[in-house]
């Protein structure tokens, strides 16, 4: 088969010279230059197969089955000889095999089983702008591997769109080789007057306008398969296939034939449906027509819940020209944009990586099988710590880590299925309880697309837990049907992929009497979610408290919203951090305590009760956030002293009585403490007292358990205890209680009544007394409250002397006549104090 000129050509000899001698190169390339299928033909004569394998890496399985066949097909071969390809549970590999095209799982555990690599020359990075996490990884683990044993193995990157300036500095300043590509013009035309419709319609006006104004296929981009099967739905039913138009969905959970039929060339045009699967990986011949409506659906973790939620988001710049240079690969072509200028304006450039949003567990685990930290490899982006912190907390919970964070023997086993490591300790679970065929069929079912329809229940059938799920798959093994509930083509997927696991885990066949014991399946779960075990919150029915510490609320219409205890298996992050819980099972305390006995640790918890106003201790089993059983008990007196003490504080000091003893007291210091900054008073404020409780109050309530005890406690005597005996004495003298006035009364102060000392006193019993009375060694005056003989305030002064002066023969004037048997005399100065209506008469 002879090979058409394609635009990588140009650069294939500058190519040639350049890898020979440099450990790593970055070739950059649009996509339709050719470098996927012409780069490492041309390599075949640098390397020698007694020099090793080239081993390319894809970023999709359908992407790397479809470019070994093209390239076998160029050397006029099949898949398996010189050309092969090696994809999860699939493999055309020979002793004659030259060129291996890998998906990245792949990569990442032959490097884990075969740590130099032998046999291989050459590692190609396909599509790494992608920058999937497994891409970032089998990238790290290679310069890892380059760096210490394997000075001789080469690296190439190859890119369609890339940020060179951060990778030219990781691979230390490598030559960077540019293809132009070959591409013809495309017009674009914005509809961003379509934006208020919803997008089944949108897609289908613009198609019907699409193949009216154009020639060739037209490819859709749209974000998931839910859109693409209502769209496909859509468009069959305005007629298209009575056009003679076939309609052909492309997303990854596809059976491979379907996907092959969306690829490859036909007599007949055709409208495909795609995800962002067709924007480099893939080459679909015939396509003049790209429709972008704009998004893309993206998995992103949230490690402060520890969930992954899977969002539509705006697709990136690079992204929407990568999807219209599709329409320009054969001849000039058009690019319906269902969005406006401005929209791809306020694009960000590129998409993010991938290792910066996702779940880093896989990742985490496959460092500590290779023997390595995160921080000491070398990254393009390094891992965040936040989503570090939780791999590291879940492989704790899985027992893939030990106390240390070492990999444990369990780990390393984990390690080695293709599976994420919840999925990959549920298998090794079943094959431990001799229930591998269930657990092969689980982790298929946890692992591949949702078979329930969509339109049978909420999201994603919400009416059904994970038991339903496995009682229909059973059903159509049977039946070859479901009554319309679950998806046929998922079916099929996860009977091949169930399949496929059994093969790889032992060598026995599915068996009857897996599903003969009804706790098996609650065993597998708990073994693969044990920080998803929740306890139903009682105050509110659809609510839980997981294991993680995280709260949930379960989908509506739920069978299982009333259980005490359930696993929550598939949890999207919600609103203000809670998770929406979409499939579950209920499992009893028995169950957990038998398989979670490990992780149960007895909690004594002590608590202040603020309906019963008393210490309460709780002594309780759980299993991280989640209390199975509790019981109450009576702790030691220190053991109950800093909940008291945080119950007083939470209080603000209201738990204590304060009576008008300790509030004269506390004012009494304070002024002493303002009026002599530099003399040691203490600070008595309610801060103060509220930050030192420790301090001053905790020797006097050992002991103390109840708000009753607290409110019998003496405060005054306590706040007297911070005074030595000469700070008491100083007090009496210079903040007194009371003061001795002409009338021979002693007259209590009051030391909270504003900022001033009070000194609340009838008139009649200052006669005489010039100067108004001071406290604090005369640095302050008091304010006279005087009264009159019935004990009204009639005047507020701090100047006597001016009151008998000036105001006193006012207030005579008016009081006189009301109080006629007190005295009144014109001069106060000279008049005798009294207590009484009448002065004495001397005898």
């Amino acid at each position: 088969m002879k090979t058409k000129f394609l635009p990588i050509h140009d650069i294939l000899p500058e190519l040639l010279r350049t890898i020979p001698i440099h450990a790593n190169t970055i070739l950059q390339a649009p996509p339709g230059a050719g470098k996927t299928t012409q780069v490492p033909l041309a390599l075949l004569d640098l390397f020698p197969a007694e020099a090793g394998r080239i081993l390319m890496l894809e970023p999709r399985r359908l992407a790397a089955v479809s470019a070994a066949r093209w390239m076998a097909a160029g050397l006029g071969e099949e898949v398996g000889r010189t050309i092969g390809y090696s994809i999860r549970f699939d493999s055309r590999v020979s002793a004659a095999t030259r060129i291996e095209v890998v998906t990245e799982g792949i990569l990442t555990r032959r490097i884990q089983n075969d740590p130099l690599l032998e046999g291989v020359a050459v590692v190609i990075f396909d599509e790494f702008h992608e920058r999937s996490l497994q891409t970032d990884l089998g990238l790290a683990l290679c310069l890892d591997v380059q760096r210490q044993v394997r000075h001789d193995l080469k690296i190439l990157i190859m890119s369609a769109t890339l940020e060179c300036e951060p990778l030219m500095r990781l691979l230390n300043e490598p030559p960077l080789i540019t293809s132009q590509g070959r591409s013809f013009p495309v017009e674009e035309i914005y509809l961003d007057d379509l934006a208020r419709k919803p997008l089944t319609t949108r897609i289908v006006e613009t198609t019907i306008r699409a193949l009216k104004e154009t020639q060739g296929d037209v490819l859709i981009f749209l974000p998931g398969a839910g859109e693409i099967r209502s769209c496909a739905t859509a468009l069959a039913e305005n007629g298209l296939a009575e056009q003679g138009i076939l309609i052909n969905p492309l997303y990854g959970d596809l059976p491979f034939e379907e996907q092959q039929q969306a690829i490859m060339p036909g007599k007949q045009r055709k409208v495909v449906l795609a995800t962002s699967i067709a924007e480099t990986s893939l080459t679909i011949e015939g396509v003049r027509v790209v429709i972008d409506c704009g998004m893309s659906r993206r998995l992103r973790h949230d490690p402060a819940s520890g969930m992954n939620r899977l969002v539509t988001v705006r697709e990136s710049r690079a992204s929407a020209e990568q999807r219209k240079g599709r329409a320009g690969r054969l001849d000039q072509g058009r690019c319906y944009r269902l969005f406006s200028r401005h929209t791809f304006s306020a694009m960000t450039p590129h998409t993010s990586p991938e290792i910066l949003e996702t779940d880093l567990s896989p990742l985490l685990l496959e460092l500590a099988a290779w023997g390595a930290s995160p921080f000491e490899l070398a990254w393009l982006d390094p891992p965040p710590q936040a989503a570090l912190a939780v791999a590291n907390q879940l492989l704790l919970y899985l027992s893939a880590f030990d106390s240390n964070g070492r990999i444990t023997p369990g780990g390393s086993a984990m390690a080695r299925l293709p599976l994420h490591p919840r999925l990959a300790r549920l298998l090794l679970r079943s094959n431990e309880l001799g229930c591998v065929g269930l657990g092969c069929d689980l982790a298929a079912l946890l692992s591949e697309r949702d078979i329930i329809r969509r339109h049978t229940g909420g999201a994603a059938g919400d009416f059904f837990d994970i038991a339903d799920r496995l009682d229909l798959l059973g059903r159509w093994r049977l039946e070859g049907s479901t009554g319309g509930v679950a998806d046929k083509y998922a079916l099929k997927a996860i009977d091949r992929v169930a399949h496929q696991l059994l093969r790889s885990i032992t060598a026995a066949s599915r068996s009857p009497a897996d599903y003969n014991d009804p706790d098996n399946l609650g065993r597998l779960l708990l073994s693969a979610y044990p920080d998803r075990v929740g306890r139903h919150r009682e105050t509110e029915s659809d609510r839980y408290l997981l294991a993680s510490g995280h709260g949930v609320r379960l989908a509506k219409k739920m069978a299982v919203s009333s259980a005490p205890f359930l696993i929550a298996i598939s949890v999207n992050g919600g609103d203000q951090g809670e998770g929406i819980v979409h499939v579950s099972m209920p499992v009893t305390e028995a169950l957990l305590r038998a398989e979670l006995g490990q992780q149960i640790v007895q909690n004594d918890s002590i608590i202040w009760d603020n309906r019963e106003g008393r210490v309460v201790a709780l002594r309780g089993d759980c299993l991280g956030a989640v209390q199975l059983s509790s019981s109450q008990y009576t702790p030691l007196s220190e053991a109950c002293l800093q909940v008291v003490l945080e119950a007083v504080r939470n209080s603000c000091l209201t738990l204590l009585s304060r009576d008008e003893t300790f509030l004269q007291l506390r004012a009494r210091i304070m002024l002493l403490r303002n009026s002599y900054p530099n003399e040691g008073w203490p600070d008595v404020s309610d801060v103060a007292l509220l930050d030192s409780l420790e301090e001053w109050l905790a020797p006097f309530i050992i002991g103390v358990r109840t708000a009753q005890q607290l409110s019998q406690v003496n405060c005054a005597n306590v706040l007297q205890s911070l005074l030595d005996y000469r700070k008491r004495l100083a007090l009496d003298e210079l903040a007194p209680t009371h003061l001795a006035v002409p009338s021979g009364s002693r007259i209590r102060v009051d030391y909270c009544n504003g900022d001033l000392p009070v000194l609340a006193v009838k008139l009649q019993e200052l006669f005489g007394l010039a100067e108004t009375p001071t406290v604090a060694g005369g640095r302050l005056t008091v304010l006279l409250h005087l009264l009159s003989p019935a004990g009204r305030p009639i005047q507020v002064t701090q100047d006597l002397n001016g009151f008998w002066n000036g105001a006193y023969h006012e207030v005579k004037k008016e009081l006189k006549g009301r109080y006629p048997k007190h005295p009144w005399p014109d001069d106060p100065w000279n008049a005798m104090p009294t207590r009484r209506a009448k002065p004495r008469k001397n005898p």
